[in-house]
């Protein structure tokens, strides 16, 4: 599952991006201000809007490229040759011109994100497990064991995030995705310790830790 950061502060635009590209594959962080942008989640690609209320795409895409190689696509109302040339410049992924086909918009998405797509986004293994999302066969020291969607939403976005701690508002975000306004503040607890205890072998120490007044990662033999 890849995870798509839209900063966008048109509202309507926002939405109708998540519209049109929701499916299986993808999961959206939606936020309006570069000052909302959480460095430390998970993120597999961004869409940039270039004039946002709290500052310059430019300069936050200049700023990110220090630190990280996420693929970036800018958008922007402006359709000067030079303000494309900075944004490729700058690290840019792809450059689009408002206002823009969606469709189209959803071709570049795919084309930069599956550029890279291996069998790592659909499968694990290691000496305890072996998980299969595409084929949703897991098994625990040899032997089979039945996952719900949620649980298995809640286990590949741990795996594929290995070693990184997921917060529970993150979790909670992409986990329930079917629209619903309220989910119970237990049901992540509810579900991470089902998941724990179908993954559970005798005299092993679960690898989903819990990361107080944070959320969960998945790590073994965290100290």
């Amino acid at each position: 599952m890849k995870h798509i950061t839209i900063i966008e502060d048109d509202v309507a635009l926002n939405n109708g991006i998540v519209l049109a590209l929701k499916n299986d594959e993808y999961t959206f962080r939606q936020i309006y201000r570069l000052g909302d942008y959480e460095k430390n989640e998970p993120v597999d690609l961004v869409i940039l809007d270039v004039n946002l209320p709290d500052g310059n795409g430019f300069d936050f895409l200049k700023k990110l490229r220090e630190t990280s190689d996420v693929p970036v696509i800018m958008l922007t109302a402006n359709d000067l040759e030079t303000d494309e040339v900075m944004g490729l410049t700058l690290g840019a992924d792809d450059y689009i011109t408002k206002p823009f086909s969606l469709m189209v918009l959803r071709a570049r998405i795919d084309k930069i994100l599956k550029r890279d797509n291996g069998s790592k986004d659909s499968n694990y293994r290691d000496e305890y497990y072996m998980f299969d999302f595409d084929k949703m066969e897991f098994a625990v020291d040899g032997d089979p064991v039945e996952l719900s969607k949620t649980e298995q939403k809640l286990l590949r976005l741990l795996v594929e995030n290995q070693g990184n701690t997921l917060t529970r508002d993150f979790l909670v975000d992409r986990i329930w995705t079917d629209g619903a306004e309220y989910v119970d503040e237990n049901a992540l607890s509810v579900t991470v310790n089902r998941l724990r205890s179908k993954l559970a072998i005798k005299g092993i120490e679960s690898t989903i830790h819990t990361v107080y007044g944070q959320g969960y990662v998945w790590e073994k033999d965290m100290q």
